[in-house]
């Protein structure tokens, strides 16, 4: 059987506004495992990022565990959280998230600063991470002269470039074109299938769902289903 890198246990969230209480999540039982690619779906408010935040240690639940990657989450101290993420996670967001005044290079470096790499090896690795995602010659470029669908590439090329354990996009391909998805879905599958990167990318659309082999539904923030999907191979036409 396949190991689980992630464990959801009766996680349960409340956001309280005024004298009013949201629960986000619910009690909520998940487990994902290592080296998948998962993306979760379901409607607004049904508690997609918080999730997806709590396991990147990013939030922390009122009630319930949280195991990733070895580590339960919900017992760290601050600073002993932000090393763990540090060490294990990268984030995509929808919106890209780069620094204007840095270049593309400059960027995909900015989480490797804080591991003990000589200027020339953060150099290098940025550059390989560069290449991956097939921006080898866009270096030099600020986010400004890139479009959206590179820029979102330089933004994946920052979250593996530490070598983490999983990956977190949310909404990856919110904003961009058709061919630009695309080409993002796809780099995220070879992520997942030539890295071995576990996956978790909350999205709204079907489509872009379809590159995860599993499909997990939440609903008022409890598990709705999971369902085993079986994606195109890399690289296949449509």
């Amino acid at each position: 059987m396949a190991e689980n890198l992630i464990e959801v246990r009766g996680v349960t969230r409340v956001y309280r506004r005024g004298g009013e209480e949201l629960v986000v999540l619910d009690g909520l039982d998940l487990q994902m495992e290592r080296g998948s690619f998962y993306a979760l779906m379901g409607p607004s408010g049904s508690g997609k990022t918080t999730l997806l935040n709590m396991i990147g240690g990013l939030d922390r639940p009122d009630a319930g565990d949280l195991l990733v990657a070895g580590e339960l989450l919900n017992v760290l101290s601050n600073a002993e959280l932000a090393r763990w993420r540090a060490d294990n996670v990268g984030f995509v967001f929808q919106g890209f998230n780069l620094i204007p005044v840095l270049s593309a290079v400059q960027n995909v470096e900015l989480p490797l600063l804080l591991a003990p790499l000589s200027r020339k090896e953060r150099r290098e690795r940025a550059e390989y991470a560069l290449e991956l995602v097939g921006l080898a010659d866009r270096g030099d470029h600020r986010p400004k002269q890139l479009s959206g669908g590179q820029e979102q590439r330089v933004a994946i090329a920052r979250a593996f470039v530490t070598d983490p354990t999983l990956i977190l996009a949310d909404e990856p391909t919110g904003d961009l074109d058709r061919a630009s998805t695309e080409q993002v879905l796809e780099l995220l599958a070879e992520l997942n299938e030539k890295l071995d990167k576990t996956i978790l990318m909350v999205t709204h659309d079907p489509h872009a769902a379809e590159s995860a082999g599993y499909i997990v539904h939440l609903e008022k923030g409890k598990l709705g289903s999971i369902e085993r999907n079986t994606p195109a191979p890399v690289g296949a036409e449509e």
